[in-house]
């Protein structure tokens, strides 16, 4: 740039100082603002950190004008296309895909922590048969450094790996646990013979009493899913994590943070929403009613699924998606399933509706995720869990490059004070 400074003047006191900005590979500069009330007397206001930019961070990148992803300079849709989940944990993890003995080193170490302690298990007695699982989620994962605390020293890089490798190997075999309890199944050891997606759909679905063989299909709409929620940047859950880490927390407390901000129905909950909504719809034959109500400003209803906080083009993820959940539906489901029919009949009409395309409300990724997840013998209670396993890979990055950032200072958000200026106590009788 030209200049490389911005100076700001405070027009009620004359103070001006100058604001050295900040310029990533990509992107959109920042103005650091870091000495501005040292500087300045005064604060910035950005209410959900819209305009603010949190930190320095070399995992992935999102231009939500063009529909761009990039896990560490790789397109969302070359990785979707080429690669597996857990070579691109690897690459979010380590900055670099694997070659073949790091990947089949990699592998082999996640296979060898799927196991959960024996005394862990009997933790899930505690929890009501009918718990969501998202709270048995939050529970069960805060818990771990109780019994994983041989590797917590956050200062030591090796103690952090262990625990990121903990962290991806298990949530699988924690996610199936709660499925389990939930519905009053015995637990299902891992295999170690399986792949990751294959060896979560064994867990969840398989019986002591029967074999369960998953479909290649199953398997690869899993796969693919969970390449795609990964990691998302900066957003809400990695945030939290990210914000629960500078205290100094250990991970499994941090991780366990951002599950449970993960389980609001404005970020993680969208895809269950999806399939409320579609319940709500009804059948196809309700979509010209349900549409005349979305384009009604002084209805409430909101078509939950379409359009994106940060992609204003279109989202990358919903499009690599879009096929796997037709394959999906077309393979595995019930084709006389009045809500796929319904969600079929909706994507439709939302990517030929004008009113759908100069708003640019095209079918998100929750959209796709959501169906096929129910198509895949999911419940609802469980969408928001499957986000959960692919992103912790996203929140264990982040929590590494965090923690080996030296200029990382603990998190201290400010504000605009609007309660009663001072005011003197006064006695109960004087009330």
């Amino acid at each position: 740039m030209a200049n490389d400074t911005i100076t700001l003047t405070n027009n009620n006191d004359g103070r001006s100082a100058e604001f050295s900005l900040r310029s990533g590979t990509e992107g959109p500069d920042a103005l650091d603002i870091s000495s501005l009330y040292k500087d300045m007397g005064v604060f910035t206001y950005d209410p959900g950190f819209v305009s603010t930019a949190s930190c320095h961070s070399s995992i992935t990148y999102i231009d939500g004008d063009e529909g761009i992803l990039r896990y560490r300079g790789y397109p969302i849709e070359q990785l979707a296309e080429n690669s597996n989940f857990l070579e691109v944990a690897y690459l979010l993890l380590y900055g670099e895909l694997p070659n073949a003995v790091q990947q089949a080193e990699f592998h082999g170490i996640i296979r060898y922590h799927t196991m959960i302690k024996e005394t862990l298990k009997n933790f899930f007695d505690g929890f009501h048969y009918d718990a969501h699982p998202m709270g048995v989620m939050v529970g069960v994962v805060g818990s771990l450094s109780a019994f994983y605390h041989d590797s917590l020293d956050i200062n030591n890089p090796r103690h952090r790996e262990i625990s990121a490798h903990r962290l991806i190997a298990k949530m699988p075999t924690i996610a199936a646990a709660s499925f389990k309890h939930n519905i009053g199944e015995p637990f299902m050891y891992p295999r170690n013979d399986l792949d990751y997606c294959a060896n979560f759909l064994h867990m969840m679905f398989a019986t002591p009493c029967e074999d369960y063989e998953p479909d290649p299909i199953a398997i690869k709409a899993i796969n693919l899913l969970f390449i795609l929620h990964a990691d998302h940047e900066q957003n809400a859950s990695t945030s939290t994590v990210r914000l629960s880490s500078s205290s100094q927390a250990n991970p499994f407390a941090c991780i366990a943070a951002g599950i449970a901000s993960l389980w609001g129905p404005a970020h993680g909950g969208a895809n269950e929403a999806v399939l409320d909504m579609l319940q709500e719809i009804g059948d196809a034959s309700q979509i010209e009613k349900y549409i005349a109500k979305v384009k009604d400003k002084d209805d409430p209803f909101r078509l939950m699924g379409f359009g994106h906080r940060v992609y204003k083009n279109f989202d990358p993820r919903a499009t690599i998606i879009r096929k796997v959940c037709h394959e999906v539906l077309n393979n595995l489901a019930d084709s006389n399933n009045p809500l796929f029919e319904l969600a079929l009949k909706l994507e439709e009409v939302a990517l030929e509706d004008e009113y759908f395309i100069e708003r640019k409300l095209y079918p998100n990724v929750d959209f796709y995720s959501g169906i096929i997840y129910r198509a895949l013998g999911i419940p609802n209670n469980m969408f928001t869990v499957m986000f959960a396993i692919a992103r912790t890979v996203g929140w264990v990055a982040h929590w590494m490059e965090m923690m080996a950032d030296p200029h990382q200072r603990i998190g201290r958000p400010r504000q605009i004070y609007t309660g009663a200026s001072e005011r003197d106590y006064m006695p109960l009788d004087q009330r």
